[in-house]
């Protein structure tokens, strides 16, 4: 098992083919992917593949399994992927079981994958993208430190409710991040 990170409850590691069956389970939860695909499943071999092939292409990068530590079991999984070969800006992103929900570990695990990428990895920019409707996305980019930057409109092959309200940026740059990790009172 090839362990990225731990936090207080979490264990981010490299995904395996053996995750295969329960991320199939993940992206069975129309709830889990509606704001993705507008409720139907993402996931499937092809995609595994793909995020298995990132850590050769990025060995610090990629998407990783978000395990409980407390119990073992596979809550979804994080991603800290360079986009268009610029590993100095990654994206963040995050997918996690309905039941893991509310209790913070998304946050826990994006503020963990932001500090790694600006303490060892020595991005520049860290950002994250969601749908502006979906609030819950947004808070967990907030309360990682990421600020909104823009909403734009793209042009996604799924029409889900609330699309056309658009989609909204974030981001945190390491100017930010060393200012928030050296402020006031640290």
């Amino acid at each position: 098992m090839a362990i990225v990170l731990e936090t207080d409850r979490l264990i981010l590691r490299r995904v395996t083919d053996a995750d295969f069956d329960q991320f199939v389970e993940l992206d069975s939860d129309p709830e889990v992917t509606f704001f993705i695909t507008g409720g139907p499943p993402e996931f499937d071999a092809s995609m595994l593949h793909g995020w298995l092939g990132q850590y050769e292409r990025w060995p610090a990068y990629g998407t990783f399994a978000a395990v409980e530590r407390a119990t073992g079991d596979l809550l979804g999984w994080f991603h800290l992927r360079p986009e268009d070969g610029h590993t100095d800006e990654p994206e963040l992103g995050y997918r996690l079981r309905r039941d893991a929900w509310g209790k913070g570990y998304a946050t826990e695990g994006s503020r963990a994958l932001v500090d790694k990428a600006f303490g060892e990895l020595g991005a520049t920019r860290v950002w994250a993208g969601a749908m502006a409707v979906n609030a819950a996305s947004r808070r967990v980019m907030e309360k990682a430190g990421l600020r909104f930057v823009r909403l734009f409109h793209a042009d996604w092959p799924c029409k889900i409710p609330g699309d056309e309200h658009g989609d909204v940026e974030y981001a945190i740059t390491r100017e930010e991040w060393l200012d928030r990790r050296d402020g006031p009172g640290q």
